[in-house]
């Protein structure tokens, strides 16, 4: 699988997907997308990210594949300003070991740069290991990733090691909140009490929250009552493939027919 993942991102079997981000105050309104990538292979069909995300951490590949969803998702997002469609910004998942590389902040930069882009236009999401790792190439890449003005989105927030002061020290501006928590709204009392605080420390410390994994109008309404400002889910939209979420934007289809099987999510998901 080693082999036929490096093979994969030089032959166009590897893609990106894009699930879309909608305001919650306003649904019909696109706050963003993420990619996510998918592998169709000639033979074994599509392969879960669980693996072959897992074979890249393990070959030592991943910068290798960060390079390449990075690369992919900006042209997507210069293409489809050239083609004036409207997406306002791209998130792209990153892994721990991406920030071990001195020159990570760097490589980031000049990949908007060869693309025309701005630091608005890119969401970095990170997940709580990226906190927990004091090593000073980690520490050094976010400073650098803060003064270049990236956005740096927290996933899975509350499901790890969750810790107030890495939240007050680093410079977070997004927190997304687990699916497991929306999902268990119907039936835990708990759920419910920890979106509540997940969202008071976000006004607090003025970050946004993204609502993963809204599957019904009952977490939608709940959510919108509870003053979550983004939401994400099958309810408004499915990942997509780029041509197919243009057709979703210019008023296709409300659930578009999905392009490749879903997984389930992991603690590092560019490919989820």
């Amino acid at each position: 699988m080693e082999h036929a993942l490096r093979a994969a991102m030089h032959n166009g079997q590897l893609q990106l997907h894009y699930q879309p981000q909608v305001l919650s105050s306003q649904p019909e309104r696109l706050h963003g997308v993420e990619a996510l990538a998918r592998w169709k292979h000639p033979e074994w069909g599509y392969v879960s990210p669980l693996r072959f995300i897992a074979v890249a951490e393990d070959a030592g590949m991943i910068q290798e594949f960060t390079s390449w969803v990075m690369e992919s998702a900006c042209r997507q997002l210069a293409a489809w300003r050239a083609d004036h469609v409207e997406v306002p910004q791209v998130a792209i998942n990153l892994s721990t070991k991406n920030f071990h590389e001195p020159q990570f902040a760097q490589s980031v930069a000049d990949v908007l740069r060869r693309h025309g882009l701005t630091a608005k236009d890119l969401v970095l999401e990170i997940t709580e290991s990226v906190m927990l790792d004091a090593s000073p190439a980690t520490l050094a890449n976010l400073d650098a990733l803060h003064r270049l003005g990236l956005q740096l989105s927290l996933d899975d927030f509350g499901t790890g090691y969750s810790s107030l002061s890495y939240l007050h020290r680093l410079p977070i501006s997004e927190l997304k909140l687990d699916k497991s928590f929306v999902q268990d709204l119907s039936n835990s009392v708990a759920a419910e009490a920890l979106i509540r605080s997940v969202l008071g420390i976000a006004r607090s410390l003025h970050m946004k929250v993204v609502g993963e994994g809204v599957e019904t109008a009952e977490q939608r309404q709940w959510l919108q009552l509870q003053g979550c400002p983004v939401l994400q889910g099958y309810l408004f939209c499915r990942p997509l493939a780029p041509e197919a979420l243009v057709t979703w934007l210019r008023g296709g289809h409300a659930q578009p027919p999905l392009a490749a099987p879903a997984a389930p999510a992991t603690a590092y998901d560019p490919g989820i």
